[in-house]
């Protein structure tokens, strides 16, 4: 009587209680939550692609490492010597624009604080976003070294000579600066307020700052003692190309090449 009024549970009904409980434990501890399933399934995609990536990174760096180390500066010179920075003859006629490749994007700085990327080129018509105007030819010359900035003039000084002025012509002598410090803005600054600058409006100077390595590998750069003289037309594509000095023929030909893409 006393068990009914207090609704005890009897022995037997608590032991089957008990079972009830103890066989659906497995359960209960195999049991995931399906937020917590998301995340830890999207923990483990998240660790893959992580490792993934790292290892892209670290093949890219040893790749970089192999490249660089199997040139250096004194085979770089030894080259210089032999053919006085003429590692390749300079083109002879107009690339044609369905063979030209596109010129990669830099951006450079001018002494006067302001930047741009380069090449500055036609988009579906429009102008690019700058203020810059679009030249129908631009001859980029590059120089890694200091040595290879007068090989550079020896370009861009008979070029602008050689051609009328009112045309839309524009020059970029472009120098690469590697150095991390000047490549922070403070020095940046101090570095280009001190730079060489040009009063000739068709001739600017322009300064690169920092690293250069997948420019180079996409320019198929690998000496950087001499100069790369690079002819682009209004859709930033290379048209024409030379090396090291200009010789009187290889100005005469870059000339007349420049004549022909004016006239398309």
């Amino acid at each position: 009587m006393l068990r009914r009024v207090l609704q005890l549970p009897s022995a037997a009904s608590a032991l089957t209680t008990n079972a009830k409980i103890l066989a659906a434990a497995p359960i209960a501890a195999c049991y995931v939550h399906p937020d917590q399933n998301y995340r830890i399934t999207s923990r483990r995609h998240f660790m893959d692609l992580h490792k993934m990536v790292d290892k892209e990174a670290i093949k890219k760096a040893n790749d970089r490492l192999k490249d660089e180390l199997s040139r250096g500066y004194f085979a770089d010179l030894s080259e210089i010597r032999k053919n006085s920075g003429k590692i390749a003859p300079a083109n002879k006629t107009l690339i044609p624009s369905v063979a030209a490749a596109k010129f990669p994007d830099i951006v450079v700085h001018f002494p006067d604080g302001t930047s741009i990327k380069l090449p500055l080129f036609e988009q579906n018509g429009n102008n690019n976003s700058t203020d810059e105007i679009i030249p129908t030819a631009s001859l980029l010359c590059l120089s890694f070294r200091a040595s290879s900035q007068r090989m550079a003039e020896s370009w861009s000084v008979p070029f602008l000579e050689s051609l009328d002025t009112s045309t839309k012509i524009q020059v970029y002598e472009v120098s690469f600066v590697e150095s991390w410090l000047l490549s922070l803005n403070p020095m940046k600054n101090l570095f280009l307020k001190i730079a060489r600058s040009s009063s000739n409006p068709l001739r600017r100077f322009a300064y690169f700052f920092g690293d250069h390595y997948d420019l180079r590998k996409k320019l198929q750069i690998v000496n950087l003692l001499t100069g790369y003289i690079f002819l682009l037309d209004g859709y930033g594509r290379i048209r024409w190309q030379g090396f090291g000095s200009a010789t009187p023929e290889e100005v005469s030909s870059l000339v007349s090449s420049t004549s022909l893409l004016l006239e398309e």
